[in-house]
């Protein structure tokens, strides 16, 4: 397993930018297992929430490397 730090963010709430950020993260990362909500906040804008912003640590599945024989070829 390893984890990346993230950050996502979404007009309509946190867990609508929590979303946003496993659906990116899924694109470019296969076995996505977990994830830590580091911290949350909301850039403020005429007085009202102007986004909600979530940065996050994914887990995910690392794939094991292809073993080599002593020649540089793959076993098989």
């Amino acid at each position: 397993m390893k984890s990346e730090e993230i950050i996502a963010e979404s007009p309509y709430s946190f867990e609508n930018a929590v979303q946003v950020a496993i659906s990116r993260f899924s694109k470019t990362v296969r076995g996505p297992a977990s994830c830590h909500i580091n911290s949350m906040s909301t850039p403020i804008r005429d007085a009202r929430i102007d986004m909600y912003r979530v940065n996050m640590q994914m887990t995910f599945q690392v794939d094991a490397a292809p073993e080599k024989s002593g020649n540089g070829k793959k076993k098989t």
